[in-house]
């Protein structure tokens, strides 16, 4: 019960927050992910075996200043009876699912200015997160990441970015449990 509570005031929260802007500094992002769940503690260890089966990720950004921006994304993914999930073989294929919602803190004009910096953007994030394996967890969030942009007008770009994903029950969580994940996305401004 705890959990849908949680899930259902963080959706609230997302919507409330979207709601309540009149500008229109919306972005809209689709790419693919790939999901380390190999129990290492290593964001980067054996990227050959990430899982990567139905690896679709779609996000949607407002930017309420140049620095913070809220982001709500849902990720697709999957695990098959070959891959690793916390050093074991799953018995048999699972689907991944996650909504996140996250605050963004762009910095990368605090560090190299405004000039330097036209082309590409670097982010923290944190947020909260729901994902669901075998079964359903709450996850707290923290990543980071870069974003590229491929015009002049800052309208269309590529983004990479890693989030880290710490279980809110994980002892007893069994494949849901902590896990990375990397995104590589188009962006588009709306």
């Amino acid at each position: 019960m705890k959990k849908i509570f949680l899930l259902a005031l963080l959706l609230t929260f997302s919507i409330f927050s979207f709601a309540q802007r009149n500008n229109n500094d919306w972005s809209l992002s689709v790419g693919v992910n790939a999901i380390n769940s190999l129990g290492t503690k290593s964001p980067f260890n054996s990227p050959e075996d990430w899982s990567f089966k139905t690896p679709i990720s779609a996000a949607v950004e407002f930017n309420w200043t140049e620095q913070l921006a809220i982001e709500q994304a849902i990720t697709f993914n999957g695990f098959s009876e070959d891959s690793r999930i916390d050093f074991a073989l799953p018995e048999k294929d699972y689907n991944y699912l996650s909504l996140d919602t996250h605050v963004k803190y762009y910095f990368g004009e605090l560090i190299f200015g405004r000039a330097r910096n036209d082309w590409f953007d670097i982010y923290a994030n944190a947020g909260v997160g729901f994902f669901h394996i075998d079964e359903t967890n709450i996850s707290a969030n923290l990543g980071g990441g870069v974003l590229f942009w491929l015009n002049r007008d800052r309208t269309f770009g590529l983004r990479a970015q890693t989030i880290a994903k710490f279980a809110f029950n994980h002892p007893d969580s069994g494949y849901d449990n902590n896990h990375y994940q990397y995104h590589l996305q188009a962006v588009f401004k709306l």
